[in-house]
């Protein structure tokens, strides 16, 4: 099956996510990671990318970056060529280091960058490990990881050189002396709590991150880009081409979630998980949100639309329903790719 088309234009800002092939690490040890940093640098140069930030985590990392060339494909495939034929080489392994393609979602350069950046530069404190322990040892650990651009960002260490500071600072406002303190506070009182309009935001589209208007703009890129190349894409915008059955969808759903499968089909209070099932029929399934009412027993397409509000709006505030959902497309990923 082709890949699917990545929206790549001059001056788009993406955040990138890598993970490890497999359940394994992506890194053995700091050595792995000084060399991903290496390459990192070498590859913003090459390519001529503003890198904004980064995050490495044990089994993956994350990036921010713009590409005044929209040239992403290049930069990233420098950057992980490089790095799985040295980590090959090193650990006398073969095969791929990294899982599938790489996530990338176009971001909307204003408060939404500046929300992605704490989001993630607080990926360290934000594991199940680290969310027991209270709040001044959470935000020390912060301060200590190494790994990310946040020291360098807080003024807690020196600036690296391949990273763009300037665009994310200056979205803090003040006192050019001051940015570095005020960023520092803007992350670290997001350690004990959860930016919900964020959280909604990153979960309401698998492409981009931004204001309805900025959605609209990027969907409308894509399906011109869709008609351009006469790819055989779901030119409906949906999030895969190749597409899985209702009965495979829903013995997803009831298997990652718990839930009786016989609940699905019937009106509840709490519809969270009847509601993800039409999310993953529509998303996976290629119905209409009028087929997956059908398929569910519910009334109407507009009985559904009402529900997947509802779901955005418990998913923001839920970390547990995000990752229980993040699991079944995880899963619906595999079945249909």
């Amino acid at each position: 099956m082709a890949r699917k088309l990545r929206v790549e234009f001059e001056g788009a800002i993406y955040h990138v996510t890598v993970r490890a092939n497999g359940k394994g690490d992506l890194f053995a040890d700091d050595r792995d990671r000084r060399y991903l940093l290496e390459r990192m640098a070498a590859a913003v140069e090459t390519y001529r990318v503003r890198l904004y930030l980064f995050c490495l985590m044990a089994s993956h990392f994350h990036l921010v970056v713009e590409t005044p060339g929209g040239n992403l494909g290049q930069f990233m495939q420098g950057v992980l060529t490089g790095y799985g034929v040295y980590y090959n080489r090193r650990h006398r392994s073969h095969g791929h280091v990294t899982q599938g393609r790489y996530g990338a979602r176009l971001v909307e350069g204003n408060e939404y960058l500046l929300k992605l950046s704490r989001y993630v530069h607080l990926n360290p404190v934000k594991i199940v490990r680290e969310r027991s322990k209270a709040l001044a040892e959470r935000v020390e650990g912060l301060r200590k990881y190494s790994w990310s651009s946040y020291q360098s960002y807080a003024g807690l260490a020196p600036r690296n050189k391949f990273v763009s500071y300037g665009p994310i600072l200056a979205l803090v406002g003040g006192r050019v002396k001051e940015r570095q303190a005020r960023y520092r506070e803007f992350v670290e009182t997001g350690i004990a709590g959860t930016d919900e309009e964020l959280a909604a935001a990153l979960w309401r589209s698998a492409h981009c991150i931004g204001s309805d208007d900025f959605r609209e703009d990027i969907e409308e890129r894509y399906r011109q880009q869709v008609q351009a190349s006469c790819a055989k894409e779901d030119v409906s915008f949906r999030r895969v081409a190749q597409r899985a059955s209702a009965k495979k969808i829903l013995e997803v759903v009831v298997s990652v979630s718990g839930v009786p499968r016989e609940s699905l089909f019937v009106q509840q209070r709490d519809c969270r998980w009847r509601a993800a099932t039409a999310r993953m029929l529509c998303r996976y399934g290629g119905l209409s949100q009028r087929e997956a009412a059908k398929v569910l027993g519910m009334r109407s397409g507009v009985a559904v639309s009402c529900q997947l509000r509802r779901l955005i709006e418990l998913s923001a505030r839920d970390h547990s329903l995000r990752q229980t959902i993040a699991k079944i497309e995880e899963l619906l990923d595999k079945e249909t790719s």
